[in-house]
């Protein structure tokens, strides 16, 4: 059981909606995420995006116009649109949980980029208000329902490397300044290697290993200032607020482990490196920032890896938006929970606290392991009468 007040809390008791066809949508914050999303959203019969909205609401118009959205505004168009049962917020992160806030207060259920929050306090805040609303929160990343996860997950879940023991992950990437054309929040409180890309990689170990019970971790910079290498700001220089390389363990409640390292500090470009090591044998799976990709398997006495491609949807970003819409006509937990994001975010937290002190640091929040999606589920295939 969860030990934060949020939506996996309730299990299975969300009533279904007395509405019938596909679920409305809208979507706050215009920017170049919102391509990613509107690219599905609008081609998925189960969901209907009515509006899209952003402050500068010139750019809300003309996305909506890109993608053929009836309705564009600032933020009250989404919040006040009658139609609208999800809100999908993909604002800046420093705004995720006021907006979120504003929409549960709206009644909407709502869909928000990672990170859940910048702190505990204000992700707890938000899980007790949605709580007490009857609303649902889901939060990116919703990569682990693609199909490259979900394909490692019935490997394992099968017994195909045994019981999952211990696993490496890696992100090392010289970073992101040198093809970023403004990437100094990227070196900002609530960012660097761990808050952008560790919500990919530990929500992977989550949903293999349950919930993190303590972590240990060192971190450093090796510059105060980076300078921006491309776009109109090329040549400028900003600071560095966060550590650009962090290595860290985890030691998960069943008893297993992991050694994770997430850095803006390699010449070497390394992403999604993830192995899960058995009893039996160990497996490769798919960069875990992506929906799609190989799964690789190494057994006792094998001279190579053994390839296994992956089967199911591998559409991209939205699909745990379609899981809450489908799940939200059914009155059935959705998967990707905030209470997920929440145990994600208050390990990484733990681990920058980690980092500061030198010493364990006991991660208080858990979360379940949440149901894999069916073999034949598909994102394309109407699901709702209407």
């Amino acid at each position: 059981m969860s030990a934060t007040p949020g939506d996996a809390d309730k299990g299975s008791a969300f009533s279904a909606s007395s509405r019938r066809g596909p679920v409305g949508v809208a979507v706050i914050g215009a920017g170049n995420i919102s391509k990613q999303y509107l690219d599905n959203l609008t081609v998925f019969p189960d969901v209907r995006v009515h509006v899209i909205a952003d402050l500068f609401e010139e750019a809300a118009e003309a996305r909506a116009k890109e993608y053929g959205v009836p309705e564009w505004g600032g933020v009250g168009a989404a919040l006040n649109h009658p139609d609208v049962e999800i809100i999908v917020n993909l604002t800046i992160p420093a705004a995720h949980v006021e907006v979120a806030t504003a929409a549960v207060n709206a009644g909407k259920h709502v869909w928000t980029e990672k990170p859940f929050s910048l702190d505990r306090e204000s992700g707890i805040g938000l899980l007790k208000a949605a709580d007490a609303a009857g609303i649902r929160l889901g939060c990116a990343p919703d990569t682990f329902l693609g199909a490259g996860l979900q394909t490692a997950r019935r490997l394992i879940e099968r017994g195909d490397i045994g019981t999952p023991l211990t696993a490496l992950t890696a992100f090392q990437t010289p970073g992101p300044e040198s093809w970023h054309p403004n990437p100094a929040f990227l070196f900002q409180h609530g960012a660097g290697p761990l808050f952008d890309m560790g919500p990919y990689y530990l929500t992977a170990l989550v949903q293999t290993f349950g919930s993190v019970r303590r972590v240990a971790a060192v971190g450093s910079a090796s510059k105060t200032t980076r300078m921006i290498g491309s776009g109109p700001k090329a040549g400028e220089e900003f600071a560095v607020e966060v550590p650009t390389h962090v290595s860290a363990m985890a030691e998960f409640d069943g008893g297993a482990s992991s050694h994770s390292v997430f850095s803006f500090e390699s010449p070497r470009d390394r992403a999604g490196f993830v192995e899960i090591t058995g009893t039996e044998a160990t497996i490769s799976l798919p960069d875990p920032n992506n929906f799609d990709g190989d799964i690789k398997l190494w057994r006792d006495g094998d001279e190579d890896w053994t390839t296994i491609p992956a089967t199911g949807p591998a559409e991209g970003r939205g699909l745990g938006v379609l899981d809450i819409a489908r799940s939200i006509r059914a009155g059935l937990p959705h998967r990707a929970t905030g209470d997920l994001a929440y145990h994600v975010l208050d390990t990484m937290v733990s681990i920058t606290e980690s980092t500061e002190s030198g010493t364990f640091i006991d991660v208080e929040s858990t979360a379940i392991i949440s149901p894999a999606l069916p073999e034949d589920w598909n994102p394309t295939t109407a699901t709702l009468d209407n």
